[in-house]
């Protein structure tokens, strides 16, 4: 079974862009996540697998500096040198979209469905870069471009509802990179498509990532062979816990707990669609 190896760069070690140590996550009296250890550095791909209920949207939603009520955690979670668990509310905001973004798994939800595409991938470009209307305007444009739009302007000009799934998660994608964050969490952001459509966007998003001064990425996903696709290491959680974490390559050569087993058996069965094999 192989994966690709992407050489992002010299992992000299440094301080990390984002870094989780001793992190959990309660409601009430029950713990529904950790303690979980997670680091990653500039350019450096992490993909956060397991199966369902495993505890990786809250992970990531730490990460994110946006846990959802009722929950606390403790522990410690940093991204560009900022305690989240202990900012304010002012500093979270400027670290989203000039340093972190998302994307999501329901692009029909994330997108606003009063604006054209136009307007919601510009916005952060305008709010977070400070670029005016038409250099965001031309921003928009490569961004749909690249992101596999044959006729940008159409779709700059476009409604969410006039787009198909695949088409709106792609837009989605283009909002989240329009303030050149330095670290992009995707979670799930394929589970809704249809196999082409996924296919279609795990090929788009890895050729951005592969451009230069592309972001971080955290993928999050069920499926293995998902996150094989794009990520240079990876790590297992089950039962909020991280159970097993090495690079890509040697978690699907020599997979050592349980679920991870399973995980890597599941992406076996998957290899014509996603080109993961033994």
């Amino acid at each position: 079974m192989g994966a690709v190896d992407h050489h992002r760069r010299d992992r000299t070690p440094v301080t990390p862009l984002a870094e989780l140590t001793a992190l959990e996550v309660a409601a009430g009296r029950r713990r529904l996540v950790g303690p979980v250890d997670l680091r990653v550095e500039d350019g450096e791909r992490v993909g956060v697998v397991g199966p369902s209920g495993s505890g990786k949207s809250l992970t990531v939603a730490a990460l994110l500096g946006d846990l959802p009520p009722g929950t606390r955690a403790t522990g410690r979670a940093r991204v560009a040198g900022v305690d989240l668990l202990d900012a304010l509310p002012r500093d979270l905001a400027a670290l989203r979209g000039r340093v972190t973004a998302a994307v999501v798994q329901d692009s029909a939800t994330a997108l606003d469905p009063l604006a054209r595409v136009g307007h919601q991938v510009g916005l952060p470009a305008r709010r977070v870069r400070g670029l005016s209307r038409t250099a965001a305007r031309a921003e928009t444009l490569d961004l749909l471009g690249r992101l596999g739009f044959a006729d940008p302007a159409a779709v700059a000009g476009a409604w969410p509802a006039q787009l198909s799934g695949g088409q709106r998660q792609r837009v989605s994608l283009a909002v989240a990179l329009a303030a050149r964050p330095r670290l992009l969490v995707a979670d799930e952001p394929t589970t809704a498509l249809d196999t082409v459509a996924q296919a279609t966007v795990l090929r788009l998003l890895g050729a951005v990532l592969d451009a230069p001064g592309a972001p971080a990425l955290v993928l999050v996903s069920h499926d293995l062979a998902v996150v094989a696709q794009l990520c240079d290491r990876v790590v297992v959680l089950a039962g909020g816990r991280v159970v097993e974490a090495a690079p890509t390559a040697t978690l699907l050569a020599a997979p050592q707990h349980p679920v991870t087993r399973s995980l890597v058996a599941a992406a076996r069965a998957a290899e014509p669609a996603t080109g993961v094999g033994a």
